[in-house]
């Protein structure tokens, strides 16, 4: 029996989207840098552990594409098989290069894009959004509200809390802000809180006292869900023989390699206190005595290739080392691969040692989990996720890790009673499987998604919307849309109408539809309900300055990025204050990116003057002329016509493929060009020069009934639309 048909459920596709470092199936590049960690790892497996359940039948981890030759080719392969209908998806955007992530933020709404074309290529929309990280978040969020899908989020790290470590280690606020870009950061963390509607955590500690520092904490969202460990990886040596090379790699430093060994493994970052343990091993003699330390640290050819602060912990690690005399003590090799690590939890538990994680606070502690698998008993902070594992597992110490004597002293502790040693080896095998398996995470996981689903989509059935039946945008399915003008276009005759709304419910799915208009949102929303018309897929506002969807009424931020070039409002209304016949009109018809007038025509001067005049004072503008009585100050990129072609763009459409229907002036860019478009009999003199003109087609009927008509001109509706009968009526 396959996996499918034993499904009482609806099975479920998850997209996850973790966006930065270095993400690949097999040999993960841990502590490589500080974006290549913990996040990592988490994110992979957890790919792996939701396709397994059988409740689930797709999960996509959607990650950047990398093609830098100072990287593995990996990167820059567009998909990766995780096996069980789990895979890794690369999709390319900004500089080609690897970058940091604090440098990818300017990048992120091209991120958004890609999404939104990958999804069409497929024809297949995700059930939820995984996000992880703030970074991740940000594309998530976007992607959640343009497409009406549900967001849950992990944070696996916060801005709030570090920038107070930051500025408490005596860091200035500008050079973090510089370095870390975190104002951004925490703006968009702020933003994600408040939409996703669940916020994955580790432990209880990282909601009380991490999201607790925002102002968007609501504790009803969040649910602790402890990660699972690959125990396949991790696990006890049992009767087999250590791997003769790792072990020879560890044991050429040491002087004595049969002691026990105390192990740790991170990056090298100035939280996670290297420098502590260091410490407490060198002014410890009877530690030395007992035990030899190893370190792995990431790995590094030359520690001068580093960037600076992990250049610097190495050295300080190095020159400590000979500042105590730890040499034939302390092993602190070079490299080693992802799949050397369990090996090296599975030395330090033959040798009856212990595994220490000396960092100044853990928000969770994969490590931890790892060591527990591997039959070695843990150190752990007395601060964050450690208190959650220890508490679950039995399996070691919680230790104040600010103080390198009390590290001294509970290493020593654990290492001088053997019987305890082995009842912790063996708690924490037990403890593991209950608490931190990937089959107990994700049972739980997909319970948490059901209930959340079955709320969403009962709320989403209630607005009245052009959408599919469980709430979801149809935009990245669709083949066709309509984008019309709403005024003397979209409404004006009734039958006509209702015909219309009649048509494209049966086409919701294949054809999306938009409006485009001069008014404002607010007025737009409300002569659409006013007339009994369902919120658009996409409304296009305010002449085209603005963009938004659905039912939420989302914000195109990428169409607001866009149209910002070269646009200085302030100066542009000073500037046009001294032309005679324009007046302002009211503050509800004034956007961001939208000035409008009245004027009056006897005195107004040709446009082509208006132009000169901003021209001599480096503004720049586009005008919007129409109805013989209104002007509209718009960016120079922002049209209701390139909106369509924006649109295009963003969805992967042809323009070939949009209907575009208007009555005025102000709508004559968007009807001309390889769009297809229809002029309702009750047309504006201003568009009559259109006649004969190319994809133009002129109604024998008014408003909407125009329309409909213009629909079964091009045959928009059909499978394939009759793209033979596309010239205009002469």
């Amino acid at each position: 029996m396959n996996k499918q048909s034993i499904r009482k459920k609806k099975p479920l596709y998850i997209l996850m989207l973790s966006i930065h470092g270095l993400i690949r199936g097999h040999e993960l590049e841990l502590g490589r840098d500080a974006d290549t960690g913990g996040q990592t790892t988490y994110v992979v497996e957890l790919a792996r552990a939701l396709s397994r359940h059988r409740d689930v039948v797709k999960v996509d981890l959607l990650t950047r594409l990398i093609d830098d030759p100072q990287i593995s080719p990996d990167y820059a392969q567009p998909e990766e098989s995780l096996g069980d209908g789990a895979r890794i998806l690369r999709l390319p955007f900004g500089p080609k290069r690897y970058l940091r992530k604090e440098l990818l933020w300017p990048h992120l709404d091209h991120m958004v894009d890609r999404c939104l074309h990958f999804l069409r290529h497929q024809g297949m929309l995700p059930d939820l959004i995984h996000t992880h990280y703030a970074d991740a978040g940000y594309v998530g969020h976007q992607l959640s509200l343009l497409l009406g899908i549900p967001q849950i989020h992990t944070g696996h790290s916060l801005g709030r809390p570090k920038r107070e470590r930051l500025l408490a280690s005596g860091r200035k606020e500008q050079a973090i802000e510089r370095q870390f870009n975190m104002s951004r950061r925490i703006s968009v963390e702020e933003t994600i809180l408040t939409h996703a509607v669940l916020v994955v955590t580790s432990t209880r500690q990282e909601i009380v006292d991490q999201y607790g520092m925002y102002d968007h904490y609501m504790p009803q969202n969040y649910v602790v869900i402890p990660p699972g460990v690959d125990t396949s990886r991790f696990s006890t040596l049992g009767r087999k023989k250590l791997n003769p090379k790792i072990k020879a790699e560890i044991d050429r430093f040491l002087t004595e390699p049969g002691k026990p060994l105390i192990f740790t493994i991170c990056r090298p970052d100035a939280r996670k206190n290297l420098k502590g343990l260091i410490q407490a091993y060198g002014e410890d003699k009877r530690l030395q005595e007992i035990a030899n330390l190893a370190i792995i640290a990431g790995n590094r050819k030359d520690i001068r290739d580093l960037d600076d602060a992990q250049g610097k912990i190495l050295c300080d690690l190095l020159l400590d080392i000979d500042r105590y005399d730890l040499w034939g003590k302390v092993a602190i090799p070079k490299q080693f691969l992802s799949d050397d690590v369990p090996e090296l939890y599975r030395l330090a538990a033959r040798r009856h040692g212990i595994f220490v994680n000396p960092a100044f606070t853990e928000p969770f502690g994969l490590t931890l989990l790892e060591a527990a698998a591997s039959g070695l008993p843990i150190i752990a902070p007395d601060d964050g996720g450690p208190q959650d594992i220890i508490g679950n597992c039995r399996n070691g110490l919680l230790v104040d890790t600010l103080d390198s004597t009390a590290i001294a002293f509970a290493l020593s502790a654990a290492l001088s009673d053997k019987e305890r040693w082995r009842r912790w080896a063996k708690d924490g095998l037990l403890g593991l499987k209950n608490h931190y398996s990937w089959e107990a995470h994700v049972t739980k996981y997909v319970k948490q998604v059901f209930q959340l689903l079955r709320r969403e989509r009962k709320q989403l059935r209630r607005r009245r919307a052009f959408s599919l039946e469980d709430g979801r945008s149809p935009m990245p399915l669709v083949q066709r849309v309509l984008i019309s003008d709403i005024d003397n276009t979209l409404i004006g005759c009734k039958e006509g109408l209702k015909a219309l709304i009649s048509w494209l419910y049966k086409k919701t799915g294949s054809v999306a539809f938009g409006v485009a208009t001069g008014r404002p949102l607010e007025s737009t929303v409300q002569i659409l309900e006013k007339s009994g018309v369902p919120i658009p897929n996409v409304l296009i506002t305010s002449v085209g300055s603005e963009i938004h969807y659905g039912a939420k009424l989302q914000l195109d931020h990428g169409w607001a990025n866009h149209i910002g070039h070269l646009w200085r409002r302030d100066a542009l209304v000073e500037a046009l204050s001294e032309i005679p016949g324009f007046e302002l009109q009211g503050e509800e018809n004034q956007r961001e990116f939208k000035i409008s007038y009245n004027v009056n025509p006897e005195q107004m001067p040709a446009l082509k003057n208006l132009y000169q005049h901003l021209h001599k004072q480096h503004l720049h503008a586009k005008f919007i002329y129409s109805h013989q009585q209104f002007l509209d100050v718009l960016p120079v990129r922002a049209s209701k016509g390139l909106a369509i072609r924006y649109l295009a763009y963003k969805w992967g459409l042809p323009l070939r493929n949009f209907l575009v229907a208007g009555d005025s002036g102000n709508d004559k860019e968007m009807l001309v060009g390889d769009t297809r478009a229809v002029v309702v009999s009750n047309y504006s003199a201003e568009l009559e020069s259109l006649r004969g003109v190319e994809h133009v087609y002129f109604a024998q009927s008014q408003c909407a009934s125009g329309i409909m008509e213009g629909l079964e001109y091009y045959g928009f509706g059909a499978t394939n639309p009759n793209e033979d009968n596309a010239e205009s009526v002469k």
